[in-house]
């Protein structure tokens, strides 16, 4: 039985960006998912190989044993197009919850006045085209026009990618459960927005809600986030900050005597790797480039570490001198705040932030300073975090998608990933180098009216995990058919909003290094700064309450037959999208083959 899982939320394909037909510029599209289960389905098809190879021992009760891997392979109950694999368990998660109660999104993103941000952003989803039919934009035009968009669907994107890690959180946790490990496949991403600033494609910050979720539920108080995307996480940090200041004014007003908490204070740390040439400090922001530099444990309350990314000459270079005397000192950071607040327990969880855009085959114009890591390190450090989780949390660990653009970046890291979660000894390197990614890239290329085949290759010359990656993908790439067998259920309507009244004013000043930026610098793929709308854009003033209106509805939205092929970020011509109605159910005709011939015994 597996101890890691990969959690697929089919609702996170329905934020598309409907401002304009040209699509050439927007690098955060839904097709990054459909390359991230490329390098899944590479992941587990090489892994299965390597167990295929190993000698089968069996006990004497071989008979037994044998009927019991045939039934397990079979997976009786559970529907056609299941992926059938013993490495991981994939999860095609249903799990959704409301922006506006549940407690921890609003531990996260609430307001002392109300939820002030969330009811906007609901706001600006639902009047979207509205907006856009005007002449105006969807997003304010005191927000960057160039890292945001919006359309009706993406708050059930939001909504189900908010569901889905904190599915995952309750299943890592439950020690009834055998999964261990997860990695939470979702978008859009989450790292660079702060408590009410949207930012960098993110609306709202996936990991913290998961971290307060994991806090709020299941008393879960020592929280560990590992940050591996291209950009430095500042809205992350800011939240980070925020919670460790509560904390530590908390604790010593009870040493001065003040009446003691009932719960375990949360305390946690965040380490980032990331170029601090790049967004959101690639204009020089003095604020935004010392936060992105911080380092300071203990102090305050504070256990934050930032390192950055350095060109390297070669592969050796790499591992013997930046990652061994640098980058892996991430981990130790880990390491000292847990074992400065209590060592080892089950009340640690260990979060990465799993930005790919720092991959070597990232697009050159998204990773303009040459500040880039090896596709192996997606392998290797997610073995380092694997280990530490292993010694400091129990084992738990959860990975949720960041950034990363380009489709070979997206395949070969979450390839490397992949493996390195699943805690393999015998994996390859050769599995993501150049030549394997082309064939992949290859055979899972979409073509209009089919899904990938290996028609188009030779017959004698297509290798096993080749066959197999192709069986696997296209079983992830159907639509759901189950729910994952775990829902987000409402919580009790007292919502959760963190003491805010006794922190610091200067707290929002762009001095303090743990807060982000209002009006943070754009993150385009180009690197240019957007230019502001032109004068004649309408702006139209957001209500603090929305209308009311009925929840929407998550549905499955595949992707079009049409769109280009995975080395293009253009996606194509898109219009509204269509009324969802009731499809009819498929008739399904099953043909058995003839009957087995008797053998003489």
């Amino acid at each position: 039985m597996p101890d890691a899982a990969i959690f697929l939320q089919d609702a996170c394909l329905q934020h598309n960006y409907i401002r304009s037909k040209d699509k050439s510029s927007i690098v955060e599209r839904p097709e990054r998912l459909r390359a991230i289960n490329i390098g899944i389905s590479g992941a587990l098809a090489r892994l299965e190989s390597v167990v295929a190879e190993e000698p089968n021992e069996r006990e004497a009760d071989g008979e037994i044993n044998e009927l019991t891997d045939v039934l397990g392979k079979m997976r009786l109950g559970t529907p056609a197009g299941d992926v059938g694999t013993s490495i991981v368990e994939i999860v095609k998660s249903q799990a959704e919850i409301d922006l506006l109660n549940h407690e921890a999104v609003k531990f996260i993103h609430g307001d002392i006045e109300g939820d002030v941000y969330l009811e906007n952003l609901k706001t600006w989803a639902k009047n979207s085209w509205d907006e856009i039919a005007e002449g105006g934009s969807e997003i304010p035009l005191d927000l960057p026009q160039g890292d945001l968009y919006l359309c009706p669907e993406s708050i059930d994107a939001i909504q189900g990618a908010l569901g889905t890690v904190c599915e995952a959180v309750d299943r890592i946790v439950d020690d009834q459960d055998p999964i261990k490990r997860a990695f939470v496949a979702v978008r859009p991403p989450g790292h660079h927005c702060g408590e009410d600033t949207p930012s960098g494609f993110c609306f709202v910050n996936n990991v913290a809600v998961a971290a307060a979720h994991a806090y709020l539920k299941h008393k879960i108080n020592r929280i560990v986030i590992f940050d591996i995307d291209l950009h430095h996480g500042n809205g992350t940090q800011s939240i980070v900050w925020s919670i460790n200041e509560e904390t530590y004014r908390q604790t010593l007003e009870a040493e001065a005597g003040a009446p003691e908490q009932s719960r375990n204070r949360l305390r946690l740390y965040y380490g980032s790797i990331h170029d601090v040439l790049s967004f959101p400090c690639e204009d020089g922001n003095p604020a935004l480039v010392q936060a992105a530099s911080v380092s300071i444990h203990k102090s305050h309350g504070q256990y934050v570490e930032n390192i950055h990314l350095q060109t390297y000459e070669s592969e050796n270079h790499f591992w013997d001198v930046l990652y061994k005397e640098q980058y892996s000192k991430l981990i130790l950071r880990a390491e000292e705040f847990i074992n400065g607040t209590g060592g080892p327990g089950d009340d640690v969880l260990v979060f990465i932030s799993c930005g790919m855009d720092a991959c070597e085959h990232e697009y050159p114009s998204m990773s303009r300073h040459n500040r880039k890591v090896p596709t192996s390190f997606y392998h290797r450090f997610t073995n380092d975090a694997r280990t530490f989780a292993g010694e400091y949390s129990s084992g738990k660990l959860i990975s949720v998608l960041e950034g990363g653009y380009s489709d070979r970046a997206l395949i070969s890291g979450s390839l490397a990933h992949v493996c390195g979660l699943a805690g393999s000894d015998k994996v390859d390197e050769e599995w993501w180098n150049v030549e394997n990614l082309i064939e992949l890239e290859k055979a899972t290329k979409k073509r209009r009216g089919g899904r990938p085949s290996l028609n188009n290759l030779e017959p004698d010359i297509i290798p096993n995990w080749l066959e197999r990656t192709v069986t696997i993908f296209n079983s992830l790439e159907q639509s759901i058919t189950r729910a994952s067998g775990s829902s987000i259920p409402a919580p009790p309507s007292t919502r959760t909003l963190r003491d805010r009244t006794k922190l610091n004013q200067s707290n929002s000043s762009d001095n303090n290094l743990g807060q982000i930026e209002k009006k943070a610098p754009h993150k385009s793929n180009d690197g240019n700064t957007i230019k502001k709308l032109e004068a004649s854009t309408k702006v139209t003033k957001i209500k603090r309450k929305p209308r009311k209106s009925k929840e929407p509805v998550v549905t499955s939205q595949p992707e079009d037959e049409g769109t280009d092929s995975p080395s293009s970020p253009d996606l194509g011509e898109q219009g509204r999208p269509p009324a969802q109605g009731h499809k009819p159910v498929t008739k399904v005709i099953l043909k058995l083959g003839k009957a087995p011939e008797k053998v003489d015994e």
